[in-house]
């Protein structure tokens, strides 16, 4: 009896492929988790510089836009923003002649690219709020108190220059630079807004006033000068009345008449028969 041969599959072994994949995918992970927690990149957005900052400390030049490498924990990026902003704030002020006005301004401004390294290091990141709102209180309150209230709402765009050039050697400094400058409106006490209404009342009053006191003034010359028309016309006319054109219009008026006759007499009771002197008619 011959012996039996029983076939068994052999299996492969993963006791070496599986410890090496394992080991590979770890320190890919590994890598992938300490770049994320670490960057070594950074992204600086358009219209953006990004200040490099070495343990803290700024570093020139500035980094313009697009990707950077580096150095983790040592180095670090603040992107400032140098696209064109608007800021909108209120600022209250006294008049020359002592009214409280507020004023609601909008500046449009940008910083500077190549100082904006300089602006983060003195002033860091909230410039808006410490440098140019109150550059902008400081300004209104100095061009305000040359005008009285009523000179700032006739001047309106000779007080927003001057404020505007004000507000511009001051903000020079932080190298930021004021591309427009608008006092949106102007606010006056309930008092003075009273009193202008008043005002503006009685100046339309005496311009009414004043426009027909100059129509009575036309119409008055108007009628002397048609009066003096008329009575140099009838001047005119006594002049030329003569004998001769009085003895014409007599002929005239009797040729009339004996046109009109139906050759009737008229009766008269009590006189004599009237009669027309024909011989006498030329």
């Amino acid at each position: 009896m011959e012996p039996e041969i029983i076939l068994t599959e052999k299996k492969p072994s993963f006791s070496f492929i599986q410890p090496q994949f394992l080991k590979i995918a770890l320190i890919v992970f590994l890598l992938l988790l300490l770049l994320t927690i670490l960057r070594p990149l950074v992204i600086v957005p358009a219209g953006h510089v990004g200040v490099k900052l070495n343990f803290g400390a700024v570093q020139e030049p500035p980094l313009k836009e697009g990707i950077h490498f580096i150095v983790p924990i040592y180095q670090k990026v603040a992107n400032v923003d140098c696209r064109v902003r608007k800021a909108e704030h209120h600022a209250a002020a006294a008049s020359k002649d002592l009214q409280t006005v507020t004023s609601m301004v909008a500046v449009n401004y940008h910083v500077s690219p190549a100082s904006a390294a300089n602006l983060y290091q003195r002033v860091g990141m909230d410039y808006e709020n410490t440098v140019i709102a109150p550059a902008i209180q400081e300004s209104i309150k100095a061009v305000t108190a040359g005008y009285t209230a009523e000179e700032l709402i006739t001047k309106r765009a000779e007080v927003a220059l001057k404020t505007s050039e004000v507000l511009e050697r001051k903000l020079l400094d932080y190298h930021i630079k004021v591309d427009r400058f608008n006092i949106v409106n102007f606010e006056f006490s309930k008092e003075f807004n009273k009193a202008i209404e008043e005002k503006q009342t009685a100046e339309q009053r005496a311009l009414k006033a004043q426009r027909d006191l100059e129509r009575i003034k036309i119409e008055a010359a108007q009628k002397v000068t048609r009066a003096q028309a008329e009575a140099e016309s009838l001047r005119i006319q006594r002049q030329e009345v003569t004998p001769e054109l009085l003895h014409l219009r007599e002929i005239e008026n009797q040729r009339l008449a004996i046109e009109k006759w139906n050759g009737q007499l008229p009766r008269v009771s009590g006189g004599a028969i009237p009669f027309i002197d024909v011989d006498k008619v030329e």
